[in-house]
């Protein structure tokens, strides 16, 4: 019975003494102020922009986070504003109390996601990159993504509305994938495509119906230019319904 009694009041003393450490642990880290800003991004995405940089965003969004105390500083402001540059996708902000041997101090965490680039467009009104979504991304000196190019006479309206939506069929089939090389739209519109494999480029008119016309194209491919025909044709059109016409050298 008395060990009973002894192993309870044991344990009542340790709640107590747990209670009293968490309320003192409280009431002094109430008041941490920020002492520092740490940033991370995953480093294998395509495009990605400095961590100085992303600070600058950070500070421009509130000049006075270091010394400022955590509970005092606006984490959804800070999101929306780095949210604001063109090739971030995502911002997290985060506060973490730590401690060290001899007192607590705040950091300020910053989480990044970039925008992946899914088509580069050098055209007449400008170059720069495209997402899944449509929404662009600056080029810059720092960064350069291996995706397909477009190059040629459009709008960004045709780029975003008429070209994504064929660069992204491309990247999702891996026959054409793998053998499309740069897209070129030319000013009358006609859109002419250069493959990696064979000294041809293949004509498809406008991009209307272009799945239809890349099944015609990947017939012709294995039915005549499998047979060591690759190097004999120099374009080969398939804008009109139905139609593979190719022009020899």
């Amino acid at each position: 019975m008395l060990k009973k009694v002894l192993k309870l009041v044991g344990y009542l003393l340790l709640i107590v003494f747990l209670a009293v450490t968490l309320a003192f642990s409280s009431r002094e880290s109430r008041h941490v102020t920020c002492s520092s800003i740490q940033i991370d991004f995953n480093e294998d995405e395509l495009i990605k922009i400095s961590r100085e940089e992303i600070a600058r965003l950070v500070r421009a969004a509130d000049n006075q986070l270091i010394g400022k105390e955590l509970k005092q500083i606006n984490a959804e402001l800070i999101e929306q504003e780095v949210e604001k540059h063109q090739t971030i996708l995502n911002a997290e902000v985060y506060k973490v109390i730590a401690r060290d041997s001899t007192a607590y101090k705040g950091i300020l965490g910053i989480r990044v996601s970039h925008r992946v680039p899914a088509v580069r467009v050098m055209s007449s009104t400008g170059s720069y990159y495209l997402d899944k979504t449509g929404e662009q991304i600056p080029v810059s000196a720092n960064y350069a993504a291996r995706v397909l190019v477009t190059t040629g006479y459009f709008s960004e309206e045709f780029a975003r509305d008429e070209l994504l939506p064929f660069v992204l069929f491309l990247d999702e089939n891996p026959f054409w994938k793998a053998q499309i090389e740069q897209v070129h739209v030319e000013q009358n519109g006609n859109v002419i495509v250069t493959p990696l494999v064979g000294d041809h480029v293949i004509e498809l008119g406008s991009l209307n119906n272009f799945q239809v016309k890349l099944r015609n194209m990947r017939a012709f491919y294995e039915q005549v230019l499998a047979r060591n025909q690759w190097d004999k044709y120099e374009q080969i059109s398939v804008k009109y319904k139905n139609q593979v016409i190719a022009k020899k050298r």
